[in-house]
């Protein structure tokens, strides 16, 4: 067993907007299917591997095409949300909602009211390489 460096409590991060800037974007057309496709991103933190990532995620109403690469955490804190797969079953979720979404998924991420939600990405090594 390899040992792991001491860390001290000014590497842990807290959750918060303010802390860092918001990366603003608008989803590929490849992967917009309904809506503007307005996102914003504030990442904390990121492991030193580049597989770990954890922050807040919010997007406008509409729909994205989504093919799940890595395995994420979402824990939504606003605005509701309708996730359905390829085969058509779906689930919504809403304000306190948290669910894992597992590598491989495919299917579609509708944005019903504008959400935003916490985020924890692990991407595997062979996907990290890939990106």
């Amino acid at each position: 067993m390899s040992a792991v460096a001491a860390v001290t409590i000014a590497a842990v991060r807290a959750v918060d907007p303010a802390a860092v800037p918001a990366e603003r974007f608008t989803a590929a057309p490849e992967k917009l299917a309904a809506g503007s496709g307005d996102q914003a991103v504030w990442n904390v933190f990121s492991d030193a591997s580049g597989q770990f990532h954890c922050g807040l995620w919010e997007g406008a109403v509409g729909t994205l095409n989504v093919a799940y690469t890595e395995n994420e955490l979402c824990v939504i804190l606003s605005g509701r949300v309708v996730l359905a797969d390829a085969a058509g079953g779906s689930r919504t979720y809403g304000p306190g909602d948290a669910f894992v979404i597992p590598a491989g998924f495919t299917g579609t991420w509708t944005t019903l009211e504008a959400c935003r939600k916490i985020y924890a990405i692990f991407e595997p090594a062979a996907a990290a390489a890939a990106g």
